[in-house]
């Protein structure tokens, strides 16, 4: 029986073509390469899952001119040495990297030391580090990667190339998991991977490995919706817009009864608040053509949201997302936090009323100065 491969590793990108959402970092190394502008000290910085590991290895491939068969090709490579900072991070690990650095390479023509994590080594072993990343012998090249950038020394970073990596677009993550799809010939609806996109808030090893556990979670080998709102404990959309239309027909009753169905389904009542307070953002996007494009959500619920939009004025939403932050900051101190979202839920249902009786009272207020 074959081995199974998690698919962060299995497609993990063996050039640069093939590295998702940082585009602007691609571009910049292979011109460094292809014009021998490259440092011989570069700082990989951004958040986990984005790539920066896997441009290190693809970099320090490309330089000696190696081939790459798998993601993880530089295993027994006598060329690319890799460090975890997180468990290596002594003055004596540095030691043993610095005496490595003294031996030209064996082949190629450049020895790479890829060191991540590289925020959590100790002071001293930062210093221990500074003279050798400042007057690097020819063949070496230092590839330092960080998710804190702002915990490495200033010496240090006044010392390296600096390449800022971005979180990756959900549109981005949608599109290569439906690559992977494909090649596993697993049957992905739309809305299903917009979920995994943004559960995974910008990493794409993340939504792989969600995307992996849903595939192994079905039975038959579908990625559904309803799956993924199962499996991630995600409320359904259609939640918020059945509570939304409550608010719009005054149903004061029929939006406390929905809250109960969620809260017995295992929902925390803070997480709701602020799905609910999301989906009137999103609402209100909806309401100019030209803030429609920061709605990223699939095709099918973006006709929702639009269709929703028009029957609710943009007043509504404004004063129901303030309200609904008044209540957000307040959620932690509250004794009774059930009521507490209820009471949320109830002046929400009854805001369209007060909107207008307070127009009212304005307007009869006018006619007494008038008169």
């Amino acid at each position: 029986m074959e081995q199974f491969v998690v698919s962060a590793r299995k497609y993990r990108p063996l050039g640069f073509e093939e590295v998702v959402g940082q585009d602007h970092i691609t571009t910049t190394l292979k011109n460094a390469i292809d014009n021998n502008h490259l440092a011989q000290a570069l700082l990989f910085c951004g958040p986990r899952g984005v790539g920066k590991t896997t441009c290190a290895r693809i970099l320090a491939r490309m330089i000696n001119d190696f081939e790459a068969t798998s993601g993880d090709a530089n295993a027994g490579n006598f060329n690319i040495y890799e460090l975890d900072a997180a468990s290596n991070n002594s003055v004596e690990d540095i030691r043993n990297l610095i005496d490595q650095v003294r031996y030209p390479p064996q082949q190629g023509k450049y020895k790479v030391y890829i060191i991540d994590e590289v925020h959590m080594l100790s002071n001293q072993a930062f210093n221990a580090f500074l003279k050798t990343l400042e007057e690097p012998p020819s063949y070496a090249i230092f590839i330092l990667a960080t998710t804190e950038k702002h915990k490495v020394i200033p010496t240090i970073l006044s010392r390296c190339q600096i390449y800022d990596f971005n979180r990756i677009e959900i549109i981005d993550i949608v599109r290569q998991l439906q690559k992977i799809a494909e090649q596993e010939e697993v049957q992905a609806e739309e809305d299903a991977l917009h979920l995994i996109g943004q559960k995974a808030d910008g990493a794409l090893r993340d939504a792989l490995s969600i995307f992996d556990l849903i595939v192994t979670f079905s039975t038959d080998n579908k990625v559904t919706y309803q799956n993924t709102i199962k499996n991630l404990h995600i409320l359904d959309y259609d939640y918020y817009f059945q509570i939304t239309d409550h608010f719009k027909g005054e149903n004061m009753s029929g939006v406390l009864l929905l809250f109960d169905e969620i809260l017995r389904n295992g929902f925390d009542g803070h997480n709701f608040l602020i799905g609910l307070e999301e989906h009137l953002r999103n609402l209100l996007i909806c309401k100019d053509a030209a803030t429609l494009k920061l709605l990223q959500v699939s095709d099918n619920v973006r006709a929702k949201y639009e269709q929703q939009s028009q029957q609710l004025s943009a007043s509504f939403l404004l004063s129901g997302l303030n309200l609904i932050n008044q209540f957000d900051v307040h959620y932690k101190t509250s004794k009774n936090q059930r009521l507490h979202v209820e009471l949320c839920l109830m002046k929400l249902s009854q805001l369209d009323r007060a909107t207008k009786l307070a127009a009212d009272t304005s307007r009869s207020e006018v006619k007494k100065k008038v008169a």
